[in-house]
């Protein structure tokens, strides 16, 4: 496991140098080998057990770790947080995958740093195996996400009303950049800092902002090199990328029935990964108001709202992007110009991007529809026919993920082509007529919906079972000082081997399509800490 530090490099005002605590009993729970052999860690430390448990508890690091908190701001339910930062997250380093690419490597709930203000700083075993769980179930349904390498039982309890048996999740990330952590620095007006945040993001993620050859690709190659971005086109280019891969992610979240539950701005990467999985959620019945989360007391993160919320936190985003184009502007400004013109014209700019958003997101939403209806190329007319269908579901209550998966099988099955004329009468045959018109046929159109309508989804009910089993075994193993662990990881697995293939019906499907018989009607998800 060779690991970097890139970060590091950035100063001390961007974290704090800690250790993860000392645990009494690491027993590793579950270790995931697809990712590991990605990050190219060889079969030899795989097969270490008792190794990989000290490293995955924090109890022993790896040749190479330093081991920091990340320092970051939020908006957390519109509020706003300065002092926010890792308050149960150690971040280990980086390792490059097999493609090149660097990966952030963190523990989690791996004890107290200085952000943890009255926390804990300790996870429990369900919120860990909620983590590796979700995380597994996005990623194979096509999700932009963060994933999990392992779940370590820790041997000791922790408060959460109830003791309750503690977890480390490592979790492996493309980064750990969010939007509060430009608002760290934009709050205290730390200008250098902010800038070095911005290159170092631009470097990580965004490389061919700086990257003249593809900027100018149309341009004369001997002019390339001398035409480099200004700062504050690499500014408002990098708005614009934030903003594509927040839009990419939460369609993605739309299209399969997620809904995040904690979209605060300390949660949004901007990498555009799916992050903190706390009180996370998938809908059953369709409902745009569908909300979960405990601590969503008024719904402000609800199914239908995420695409809002997107925006707002880009505009947060914006903000502190302000800040920077401000001062650009008050150094390049030519001394016939007052600031004040070139501040507005930098202010102009952002908020035309933002503006942007709306016509973005609408633009992906409805494709992202189409194309579970089996139509490529979506038009104004097929609007229309997109949102009656969803004013059917949230009329009759249908479920969410079965409804399109019945209109997919419909395509090529009669009985359920049968059922769905009598249950969505007009509906179904303007469905029908838009895919003639398009010259669509119904085994073209039914292999682009199979694409994007899951057979299965990891569905409220079954995550909760699976956490109360796991839960059950690891207590009574402490209890009784015996070591039933690879329990938990069948347990956890004989799921995750239908999760991971919710495209594909395998001889286990079925035991994990059907929905909760309440309808999820008094479920609740809790954020863990």
């Amino acid at each position: 496991m060779k690991f970097y530090n890139s970060y590091i490099e950035l100063g001390a005002q961007f974290f704090q140098r800690v250790s993860p605590d000392k645990v009494p009993n690491p027993q590793l729970l579950l270790w995931n080998n697809v990712l590991a052999d990605d990050l190219s860690i060889t079969p030899a430390l795989q097969n270490d057990h008792e190794l990989l448990a000290k490293y995955g508890s924090g109890n022993e690091l790896p040749n190479g770790v330093n081991s920091i908190a990340l320092a970051y701001s939020g908006h957390q339910f519109g509020h706003f947080n300065p002092n926010l930062g890792d308050g149960r997250a150690h971040l280990l380093g980086e390792m490059l995958d097999k493609k090149g690419i660097r990966r952030d490597i963190q523990l989690k709930g791996s004890g107290q740093t200085v952000f943890s203000r009255r926390g804990d700083g300790k996870c429990a075993l369900a919120p860990a195996l909620r983590e590796y769980m979700m995380s597994e179930a996005l990623y194979a349904l096509g999700v932009p996400t963060s994933r999990c390498l392992s779940v370590v039982g820790t041997g000791e309890l922790i408060n959460r009303g109830l003791a309750k048996p503690g977890a480390v999740v490592t979790r492996v990330a493309a980064s750990h950049i969010r939007v509060g952590s430009f608002q760290y620095f934009a709050a205290r007006g730390d200008i250098d800092s902010l800038t070095a945040l911005l290159d170092y993001t631009i470097e990580r993620h965004f490389p061919e902002i700086d990257d003249s050859s593809l900027n100018n690709a149309d341009a004369d190659s001997t002019k390339i090199s001398n035409q480099k971005p200004s700062q504050e086109q690499r500014i408002l280019q990098f708005l614009e990328k934030a903003i594509d891969k927040q839009i990419t992610l939460i369609t993605q979240w739309l299209r399969i029935g997620f809904i995040h539950g904690v979209m605060n701005t300390d949660n949004t990467a901007i990498s555009g990964e799916t992050i903190d999985f706390g009180p996370c959620a998938m809908m059953g019945t369709y409902d745009n108001k569908a909300s979960f989360s405990s601590i969503d007391e008024y719904g402000r993160y609800a199914f239908g709202n995420q695409g809002k919320i997107g925006q707002w936190n880009m505009a947060k985003l914006a903000d502190c992007l302000l800040v920077l184009l401000n001062d650009t502007a008050e150094k390049d400004a030519d001394n016939n110009i007052e600031d004040e013109v070139n501040q507005e014209k930098t202010l102009e700019s952002i908020e035309a991007i933002i503006q942007q958003y709306t016509s973005k997101f609408d633009q992906a939403y409805y494709a992202m529809y189409a194309k579970k209806l089996g139509i490529s190329d979506i038009g104004e007319n097929h609007i229309t026919l997109i949102n009656d269908l969803l004013s059917l579901m949230q009329t009759q209550k249908l479920d969410y993920t079965q409804t399109f998966d019945s209109l997919t099988k419909s395509l090529s099955d009669s009985v359920k082509e049968k059922a769905l004329v009598a249950e969505f009468g007009r509906w179904y045959k303007t469905w029908m007529d838009t895919l003639n018109q398009l010259s669509i046929t119904k085994p073209e159109a039914e292999a682009l919906m199979s694409k994007s309508n899951p057979l299965v989804i990891p569905r409220n009910h079954h995550i909760e079972e699976l956490l109360d089993r796991c839960e059950l075994i690891v207590t009574d193993n402490m209890n009784s000082n015996t070591s039933n662990n690879p329990i938990v990881s069948d347990i956890v697995n004989d799921f995750l081997q239908v999760i991971c293939s919710p495209y594909k019906e395998l001889t286990n499907t079925k035991y994990y399509q059907e929905a909760p018989q309440d309808k999820d009607q008094y479920y609740q998800t809790f954020c863990g800490t």
